[in-house]
């Protein structure tokens, strides 16, 4: 469909009343509004194919504290070089900077949003692109933040090159076949969450200083693959989590300086299913792998596990750690020889946990955590340990040295 291009030109530095709104109201389907530098006001609603773009920088819509600054709905609007500021303050209504609903072939690009509750809301949106935003929240405590980014049954789109900095989460919920791609995170809650999601790609992007990178709940048929987190704020921070999800693929990831690097609890959900988690190399974190509920059938192959205080917890006693396909892993507390210079080790790598380790299970002792008395105990427990450990798995073929293609910077 060929649409009809128009360019709308002002010459106001500052559009007062509704002149932004009566433009879009006069445009026919299929214009383009060119907007000059200036402040326009927002609330405005687009119900027909249209695009407005920022022909320069400076191009501000403000929403005054009241509500949604752009509500869009239907297919092939396009929202470009924007500055939109000061949504509404309802979590009931939801107050966005971009609330966009009901439609395809949309675009939100090289947009800058402050001081909103929401960033872009998508609700039943597909097959568009979603690229090169900043986004960021009020200045308000983190769980009164809005989501920065939320996808709720949009499936099939390009998310691709946002940044989220001090918003609260970013979403996807009920959404399918969505590209996440070479997005970052910074000082948010969960900055990627999904939930009853599946067939998603997760790819290279970048998530630090947030309470959790990456959790997956209740999805499936999912890769996430190249992506870092590191650093997750707390004594709980996570690095990944997978809870209630089958058929995952987690692959050369990097997981590192989190209080739990990845989380695996009751996954894979399915019977007869798997997830893979391949080729990562989970460092330097206070646990490497916390298992919690029963968790089996995974397959954890070829990953670097190196410089974690603990590179295994379990936390239920009954997740059946030992029920998972782990081998070829790097382990650096791997205490055998390879005596025939093949990079596995001769015997296998076997991991207890001793009933001296009482932070595992005592909330109050987990406060002296990696403490020297601590410490002191866990290394009594395992030179002469008064009680019978608790075997939690093994590693049959463990590398020896690290392989060249984790060697990075």
């Amino acid at each position: 469909m060929r649409f009809l291009l128009l360019s709308f030109l002002t010459c106001f530095t500052y559009l007062q009343g509704s002149v932004l709104q009566d433009a879009i109201d006069a445009a026919p389907s299929g214009s383009i509004l060119k907007l000059p530098a200036g402040v326009y006001k927002g609330s405005i609603v687009i119900d027909k194919p249209l695009t407005i773009v920022g022909k320069e920088e400076g191009v501000v819509i403000d929403g005054e504290g009241k509500g949604t600054v752009i509500t869009a709905k239907g297919s092939f609007i396009t929202l470009k070089n924007l500055k939109i500021v000061a949504s509404g303050e309802r979590h009931d209504t939801l107050d966005a900077a971009i609330k966009m609903m009901e439609g395809a072939q949309c675009e939100i690009s090289d947009c800058v949003i402050e001081d909103c509750l929401f960033g872009i809301d998508l609700q039943m949106v597909k097959n568009s692109i979603i690229s090169n935003n900043f986004i960021t929240s009020k200045d308000i405590d983190l769980g009164l933040r809005g989501d920065g980014l939320r996808l709720w049954y949009s499936n099939d789109n390009i998310v691709k090159k946002n940044t989220l900095y001090k918003s609260r989460d970013m979403v996807v919920w009920y959404s399918h076949g969505n590209q996440i791609i070479d997005n970052s995170g910074e000082y948010c809650r969960y900055s990627l969450h999904f939930m009853y999601a599946g067939k998603n790609l997760v790819k290279n992007n970048h998530y630090q200083f947030n309470s959790v990178g990456i959790f997956f709940m209740y999805s499936k048929d999912t890769t996430a693959v190249g992506n870092v987190v590191k650093s997750s704020l707390g004594a709980t921070g996570m690095g990944i989590g997978l809870k209630d999800v089958s058929n995952f693929v987690l692959r050369n990831n990097t997981v590192l300086y989190n209080a739990q690097g990845i989380y695996i609890d009751r996954s894979p959900f399915e019977p007869d299913t798997h997830n893979w988690i391949e080729g990562n190399q989970v460092i330097y974190n206070s646990e490497a792998l916390h298992f919690h509920s029963m968790s089996e059938n995974n397959i954890i192959k070829d990953n670097v596990i190196m410089g974690n205080i603990e590179d295994i917890v379990n936390d239920s006693r009954g997740s059946k750690t030992n029920d998972n396909e782990i081998v070829g892993n790097y382990w650096d507390k791997y205490e055998g020889f390879d005596s025939n210079g093949d990079n596995v080790g001769d015997t296998p790598h076997k991991v207890y946990q001793y009933a001296d380790q009482l932070w595992v299970y005592n909330k109050d002792v987990k406060f002296f955590y990696a403490s020297p008395v601590i410490s002191l105990l866990n290394f009594l427990a395992k030179l002469a340990p008064f009680t019978k450990p608790l075997f939690l798995l093994e590693d049959k073929e463990p590398k020896v040295k690290i392989e060249k293609k984790y060697m990075k910077g």
